[in-house]
C-alpha cells in the first residue's frame, strides 16, 4: 500500500465548537470512522453526494492505529468514487489526523483530515478541519464545489458530534 505524503494542501475548512463529552468520551466516539462517515452513507443518498453514497471498509484495526488505512468507495453524481486514507497521527483524548495515499473524487483531490480536543470546565472544545487539494481531473468540477463539499462534510463531522454528546449548557 502507499504511503502518506508531506504535503501542503492548497484550500482548508474547519469548524470549532464546544461539547458536552468529556475528551475521552468524545475522541472515543471520533475515533470510529463509521461514526465520522455518516454523512456519506445515507440510505437514500445525500443530495451532497448526488444520491449517492459511499460504502466504508475498515481493517483489523479498525482505523484505530498509526499507519491504519481506511478504504470508501461508492458513487456520486454518477461518477466512481474510491479513496484509500491512512491515519498519520493518533494521540487519545487529543487528536487524530488521517490522509488520502490514493483518490478518485469529483470536486476534492487528495487530503489531510483530522480533529482536535482541548478539554474544557463544560466538556471539550472540537476543531474538526480538512486541508485538501483540487482534483486532478475536472478542475472546473473542484472550483465550483470543492469548497462547498469540503465545508458539508466537516459540518457533518462536527453535527455528528453534536448529535452523540450535545452542547454544554
Amino acid at each position: 500500500m502507499k504511503e502518506p505524503r508531506s504535503q501542503v494542501y492548497e484550500k482548508h475548512a474547519e469548524e470549532t465548537a464546544d461539547i458536552a463529552c468529556s475528551p475521552q468520551e468524545l475522541f472515543e466516539f471520533l475515533d470510529d470512522h463509521r461514526n465520522l462517515s455518516l454523512h456519506m452513507k445515507s440510505r437514500n443518498g445525500s443530495p451532497m453526494m448526488g444520491g449517492g453514497q459511499m460504502q466504508l471498509v475498515l481493517g483489523e484495526d479498525a482505523g484505530k492505529e498509526v499507519g491504519a488505512h481506511v478504504i470508501m468507495r461508492g458513487r456520486a453524481f454518477g461518477f466512481d468514487l474510491y479513496l484509500d486514507e491512512v491515519v498519520t497521527e493518533r494521540v487519545p483524548a487529543q487528536t487524530k489526523i488521517w490522509q488520502t495515499v490514493d483518490v478518485d473524487l469529483v470536486v476534492i483531490g487528495a487530503y489531510e483530515l483530522g480533529f482536535r480536543i482541548h478539554p474544557r470546565d463544560s466538556g471539550s472544545r472540537l476543531t474538526v478541519w480538512i486541508d485538501y487539494d483540487m482534483p486532478d481531473r475536472r478542475k472546473w468540477l473542484g472550483r465550483l464545489g470543492g469548497p462547498a463539499y469540503a465545508g458539508w462534510c466537516v459540518r457533518q463531522m462536527m453535527r455528528s458530534a453534536v448529535s452523540h454528546c450535545g452542547r454544554p449548557a
